[in-house]
């Protein structure tokens, strides 16, 4: 679970990085930041569905 909130605060901070690159001078781009974050909240918790799908399944045979 570490493992999860330290890749969801550095695709934070990434996020934020990009939508201060992209917006220029007038606002923060906060759909494009959004976007990617909303993404790698996605990627995430699908690698975490998997990985737990596949303990399951493991645990499952074993008995």
């Amino acid at each position: 679970m570490n493992r999860f909130f330290l890749s969801v605060a550095l695709f934070a901070a990434l996020a934020v990085g990009v939508g201060f690159l992209t917006s220029g001078t007038e606002y923060f781009d906060w759909q494009i930041a959004a976007g990617l974050f909303a993404l790698a909240l996605a990627g995430e918790g699908l690698r975490l569905w998997i990985r737990r799908g596949r303990t399951k399944a493991r645990q499952s045979s074993e008995i």
